[in-house]
Order: structure tokens, then C-alpha cells, then sequence
């Protein structure tokens, strides 16, 4: 740690001693990334990194008549039972323009799947439920339903789920309320009961719900306007259909800004953790420029407001955490980006290799190049604890695990490092666990075992109040856990 002053050391000291005396966070053997500051006491010389996601590939080009060029609400659902071995399936709206080319939602709204076995590239099952153009040959598996606008699907992952429901998902408008669907396949879908589940709300967006397995609650996050803002409301369910009182999402001590969609759902290695990828929508300010970027084929609807996706998280509750007020995917370089409503992640990040995961999001909204963009991050990789060169330091709240070793995911330089102690509530280092015990961890792994002089056996500290002291020069740690040997 770096020279301390003696006001300085003094503030360490107290803080240590408070840490010390509150009660310690229980992780169990679960995985934690450093996307927040829940686990934090101290860092000195290190920070939070955002990281933003690769440019890869189109993943799917939206080109076909019944989908147009409003097409919008997309998520993305892998599911390794489906027995044509296509393991994502991609949900959308289809909205072609009418004879104006503008969008006209009260009439000729569908819900569209397409599917990968990769989640690299997608394709267009030819389904025959539904007409369009005087054909069944098309990848509609919804229609003539308020809840194509914004059709939000999710696999029910809750113990005992019937088959005949395994999927389930909402719709509608503020009118209709959100409407409830059920599927044993994902793709013949039927309303489960008349009337909506949730009511009360904007619901003029995507409108998401999920089963969590930690709060054992079904959670729904939705669209409402609160101050003039587009912004988020929760309520929960025992059942999925009877809703508790709804919250409004609080965002901490962070300007207020239009949340146009949220894509809240839980992280698939860490499902505490609620990963939320909203659409950041600032009306009326304009980037495009025909007279330097050439003109574009859109309605003048969508020409004069800019969007872009960033990234919160929460653990339950009403407030989302906004460690990272920069976007986390920008509109780029690209002109046909810079207009309204475009660059909207799909709901879920899903795993496409053992190392990497995939999100997806819009672009060129409402032109006839309107696509939908795949990118990817190391597994884990939303944000890192860094430090530079110089080297930096994080100190842990007191915590217990259950765990018998230590496992973080991790990069460092060719001269970079990562070491970690093990100290007690009060910030003593832990006998053979001390920071000069524990070997340096050099590399880029996703699952590396921390290994001190005696060893990587923790199992007589297991249960105990610790804290943990991470030291790192020109590194980043995205995650680590305390897992059981064999896992």
C-alpha cells in the first residue's frame, strides 16, 4: 500500500475498525463480479473498470415484409433441451410502415423467432401458424394480439414448472395491461387466463419477467413515467399471477435520464446479481448531419433524438446500482446509428463459448438496413477491479464463505500480477495466508485457483469472519468465489 499520512493511516484505521465490527456478508460458495461496490471497504490505487463489449458479426438482418423496419423488443433465450439442437431463439416485434413509412402500432404488429445453434448467426424457422402477405411461409408465432407491440418471453426456470408452461412471457399496452402467455415449446404460445396479470403502468416498452431463483419471487420490471422521465417500476409474484404492490426503482445519487427499456434479468454464473441493460434515450438532441453524413432512408420521426445502452445492476430490492454512468456501447462511428430509438439491447446475455458471452442490440433503426448486431465479452468481463502499472489495492467488508478454495477470472501484463491475503475481522493477515505467502497469479484465465506457500485448502477458515485484501499491478480481476473443490 502506498505511504499512508498520519490522518490518512488514521482513517484506515477506522475504517477497518468499523468494517470490523459490522456484520459480515455471507457469500456461500456464490460468484461475485465487481460490478458495484456492495463488497468494497477500500481501494487505494485501484478503481472499477467499465469494459464495453467487441464488435462481431450480424447476427440477424431484419429484411423480410412482415417484420419491416420498426422492428423492435428483442430477447434472446438459450435453451439446451430444444431437440433440433438450435439452442438460442431470438423474439421480436414485426411492425412494417405503413404507406407513409412511418410506424403504425394499432395495426400489423407480430411477434417473430428466429434461431442459432451457435448464437453466432441466426435463421428463420418456417413455422405455418400464422398469415402475412397471403402466406403462411414466415417465422410468426404471434398475431392479432395487443402483446405483439412488445411480446417479453423468458424460460421459467422455477422447481416444478409444468412442461406445458415452461415458457412464459407478457404483452400489452397501458389499456390492456400486461397480458399473460404460456408455451411448453416456445413457440405455440396461448393466453393464460383472459384479463392482464400486472396493471398500472406506461408498459410502452419492453416490460420484463423472470423467475429468481435467489429471491424465489417471479420479478417484473416495467416501463412508467415518473417526472417527465421514462423510467422503472418492480413488483413480484408468487405465481405469476397474482402481483405485489409495485415499487419505483430508485438510481442512487445519479442524474435522472430516460430509461427507455430496462433488460433486467438475472446473470447467468451469478443469478444475485441482476444485470440490466437499458436503452439511455435523450429526446431532441441531434447528431446526425445529412449535409456532411449524406441523407438517410428514415421518416423524420426517428431523425431527431440519439440513444444508447448502458449498464446497472441490483441485487433485489428497489434500487438499481449506477457505478458506470458511461455508455457501455455508444452509436459509433456509423451515421445511420445516430438517430432515435436504435442501438436497444435484446433482454439476456447468454454464454456462446466456454470464454465468452453475447449481447445484442439494434442498429439502424427504422431503415431498411435495420439489423441486429452481435457482440461479445470474456465471461465475467462487464467491469474489473484494475489497477495500473503502479499497482493498487482493494480491502474487503467482513465476510464469510463456505467454500474450500479460492477461484478468481482474471488478466494480467507480461509484468503484471495478482496476490491476495486473507486477513481476520480487525485486518490482521491470517497465518499462511499472509500477502508475502501467496504465490503471484500471472496470466489470463476465466477459472484460476489462488495458491498460497501451504497451499489453496481453506477449508479450516470456512465459516470464519475474514476479509480479503487484494493487491494487483497492471491487472484486472472480473469475478472470483470461493467454490467447493470439486465443482
Amino acid at each position: 500500500m502506498k505511504n499512508l499520512s498520519k490522518v490518512g493511516l488514521a482513517v484506515f484505521l477506522l475504517s477497518a475498525s468499523v468494517s470490523a465490527a459490522a456484520e459480515p456478508i455471507d457469500l456461500a460458495a456464490r460468484r461475485e463480479l465487481f460490478v458495484d461496490h456492495y463488497l468494497i471497504d477500500k481501494l487505494d490505487g485501484a478503481r472499477l473498470q467499465l469494459h464495453r463489449p467487441v464488435r462481431r458479426n450480424i447476427a440477424l438482418k431484419l429484411d423480410q415484409p412482415w417484420e419491416g423496419v420498426y422492428c423492435g423488443y428483442f430477447t434472446v433465450i438459450r435453451d439446451d433441451t430444444i431437440p433440433s439442437g438450435k439452442k438460442f431463439r431470438m423474439y421480436y416485434r414485426g411492425l412494417p410502415a405503413n404507406k407513409k413509412g412511418e410506424a403504425d402500432h394499432s395495426r400489423g404488429e407480430v411477434t417473430c423467432v428466429a434461431e442459432s445453434a451457435d448464437g453466432i448467426t441466426f435463421t428463420r424457422p418456417k413455422l405455418g401458424l400464422y398469415e402475412s402477405g397471403g402466406s403462411k411461409d414466415n417465422n410468426i408465432i404471434l398475431a392479432g394480439s395487443p402483446a405483439c407491440h412488445n411480446f417479453s418471453p423468458f424460460l421459467d426456470s422455477r422447481p416444478g414448472v409444468s412442461t406445458a408452461e415452461r415458457y412464459k412471457a407478457v404483452g400489452g399496452n397501458r389499456r390492456t395491461g400486461l397480458l399473460p402467455f404460456v408455451s411448453a415449446d416456445g413457440l405455440h404460445w396461448k393466453p393464460l387466463r383472459k384479463g392482464p396479470i400486472i396493471t398500472g403502468g406506461a408498459f410502452d416498452s419492453q416490460n420484463v419477467v423472470f423467475w429468481s431463483p435467489v429471491e424465489k419471487l417471479y420479478v417484473s420490471y416495467y416501463r412508467v413515467f415518473r417526472q417527465g422521465k421514462r423510467s422503472i417500476a418492480r413488483t413480484t409474484s408468487k405465481d405469476f399471477l397474482t402481483w405485489s404492490k409495485p415499487v419505483d426503482m430508485s438510481y442512487g445519487d445519479t442524474p435522472r435520464e430516460h430509461l427507455y427499456t430496462n433488460q433486467t434479468h438475472p446473470y447467468f454464473r451469478a443469478p444475485h446479481i441482476y444485470i440490466s441493460l437499458p436503452k439511455r434515450f435523450a429526446p431532441g438532441r441531434k447528431a446526425h448531419r445529412p449535409e456532411h453524413d449524406g441523407p438517410l432512408v428514415i421518416s423524420k420521426t426517428y431523425a431527431g433524438d440519439v440513444s444508447e445502452g448502458v449498464l446497472m445492476t441490483t441485487r433485489g430490492g428497489d434500487r438499481y446500482d449506477r457505478t458506470f454512468m458511461e455508455a457501455f456501447f455508444r452509436p459509433g462511428r456509423d451515421p445511420a446509428n445516430w438517430v432515435s430509438r436504435t442501438n436497444m439491447a435484446a433482454l439476456n446475455v447468454v454464454p456462446t463459448a466456454p470464454d465468452e458471452m453475447s449481447i445484442y442490440y439494434s442498429q439502424h433503426y427504422a431503415q431498411p438496413t435495420h439489423h441486429i448486431l452481435r457482440t461479445t465479452l470474456r465471461t465475467d468481463g462487464f467491469s474489473s477491479l484494475r489497477a495500473g502499472y503502479r499497482g493498487g489495492e482493494l480491502l474487503t467488508k467482513p465476510l464469510k464463505f463456505s467454500g474450500t478454495q479460492l477461484e478468481i477470472n482474471f488478466a494480467t501484463s507480461a509484468v503484471g500480477s495478482v496476490r491476495i491475503e486473507l486477513q481476520d475481522p480487525s485486518g490482521k493477515p491470517l497465518a499462511g495466508f499472509a500477502l508475502a505467502d501467496c504465490n503471484e497469479s500471472v496470466g489470463d484465465r476465466i477459472r484460476h485457483v489462488v495458491r498460497w506457500k501451504a497451499g489453496n485448502d481453506l477449508s479450516e477458515i470456512a465459516g470464519q469472519t475474514i476479509r480479503m485484501r487484494i493487491v494487483l499491478k497492471d491487472a484486472d480481476v472480473y469475478s472470483f468465489r470461493f467454490a467447493a473443490t470439486d465443482d
